[in-house]
């Protein structure tokens, strides 16, 4: 945990560095911004040679392929990148991380985003197409615009001479959209690329409006209940009990009543089964039950996810959960366990700050203050696993709609305004040492 005064002094410093672009000189600004406009069809092209390429979650090639069309772009610009290839148990693809570092001594960027999109190579969904002043194309929002903002915002620092200072790592995972399990090996090259950085940048998604500096994280549970098999006329006597059935709707009765209420806290039992025997269908979320009205049901499995604004809420969560669950009813037993996923981004005075960061470049760009989006409204993602340990904002990326469906699309515009303000964003931070 980070030392309450080590968090004031850099709480203290990220404030102050909203002020920095009178400092940079409006020369400067323009010289990044000029190059970003002059980059602008060739960027909206590459954007549309990546879409072209399938690389939906499972086509390992399809990722493989988009994510050396990143690597070349990466290095062309001087970074040293390599491909991180995964185990060949968890089928994934693995990640592309590209690495510069600009000379003088500065803050280390991490910058995130991922390759894969919900489109298999099987989906008809699989073109980029043009409509107007907006794109559409599998991944264009999710988010393949928000990678081309990364590489073209650095191209544009670069071009206008104006990174200098500090280091920058791309991090691009191959399998956010269904990442490979466990997570511990999946996700431990992220990490410790979040745990070398001073701040972390996610550009999944994005408007002007809005910039994210929390999110929920969520977990799984499930609920296991025994009871005493016997004839149903013999239920509630004291050789026969309860029954698993009863015994595991006073569990859940109690969550809805006793565990419910903490700001942004929620849980589903979204998976039942219980009968006289029960067992596992084709995967662990298919549950098959046998039993008879007649008979006491001697067995109940619930799987749940649940989903908190801190690693504290899910704490006291989990704590509850337990305890309700330990105060059977006559002749049962119940026992609950839990699986981490994704840690909660917590919304804390460091982001915060980072925030006002980022309005300062808004203020720049002629446009309003950028506020934070409800972290409750916001689910999981990569930035999570990185949010413990170093600064971070997301929704950094382009403003698109009907993501993970055929409608997918992303207005043209945003993809140039994303990246002018990531790269006086991404100067600001080299800089503000």
């Amino acid at each position: 945990m980070t030392h309450p005064l080590f968090r004031y002094v850099l709480s203290a410093a990220i404030l102050g560095m909203h002020a920095l672009g009178a400092a940079w000189g409006q020369a400067q600004d323009d010289r990044i911004l000029r190059t970003v406009e002059a980059n602008t069809d060739a960027q909206l092209n590459f954007l549309a040679d990546t879409v072209n390429i399938n690389s939906g979650t499972l086509n390992v090639g399809g990722v493989k392929a988009v994510g050396a069309l990143y690597r070349q772009e990466l290095e062309a610009l001087g970074f040293e990148a390599r491909w991180i290839d995964m185990p060949t148990e968890l089928a994934r693809a693995g990640h592309l991380i590209a690495r510069r570092d600009f000379g003088r001594a500065g803050p280390h960027l991490l910058l995130i985003g991922h390759i894969d999109t919900v489109f298999e190579a099987d989906s008809p969904f699989q073109r980029f197409e043009r409509v107007g002043d907006r794109a559409k194309g599998p991944g264009i929002a999710d988010m393949k615009g928000g990678n081309a903002v990364v590489i073209y915002a650095l191209k544009a620092l670069l071009e206008a001479d104006a990174a200098g200072a500090g280091t920058v790592t791309v991090f691009f995972t191959g399998d956010e959209e269904a990442p490979g399990r466990p997570l511990s090996v999946s996700r431990a090259d992220l990490v410790e690329a979040g745990k070398a950085a001073d701040y972390a940048l996610n550009f999944e998604g994005g408007s002007a409006e809005w910039a994210v500096i929390g999110r929920r994280g969520s977990s799984g549970w499930e609920l296991s209940v025994t009871g005493e098999r016997a004839h149903s006329s013999g239920i509630f006597r004291d050789e026969v009990g309860a029954g698993a059935i009863f015994e595991a709707a006073r569990i859940l009765n109690r969550f809805y009543g006793e565990v419910r209420g903490p700001f942004g806290l929620t849980f589903n039992p979204g998976v039942i089964g219980g009968g006289t025997f029960l067992n596992e269908g084709e995967t662990p979320l298919h549950l098959n039950a046998y039993g008879k009205t007649n008979v006491v049901a001697q067995t109940v499995r619930v799987k749940g996810g649940l989903r908190f604004m801190s690693e504290a809420q899910k704490d006291e969560a989990r704590a509850l959960m337990r305890t309700i669950v330990d105060a059977h009813l006559p002749k049962t037993d119940a026992e609950i366990s839990f699986t981490d996923s994704y840690p909660a981004m917590e919304a804390t005075p460091e982001n915060e700050a980072l925030l006002n960061v980022l309005n300062g470049v808004h203020a720049r760009l002629g446009v309003p203050a950028a506020k934070p989006f409800p972290p409750e409204r916001r689910g999981a993602a990569d930035i999570s696993f990185v949010a413990p340990y170093v600064t971070s904002m997301d929704g950094l990326g382009v403003d698109g709609s009907g993501s993970h469906s055929p409608r997918e699309d992303m207005d043209i515009a945003s993809m140039t305004f994303a990246t002018k303000r990531a790269a006086l964003l991404i100067h600001d931070l080299l800089h503000s040492q």
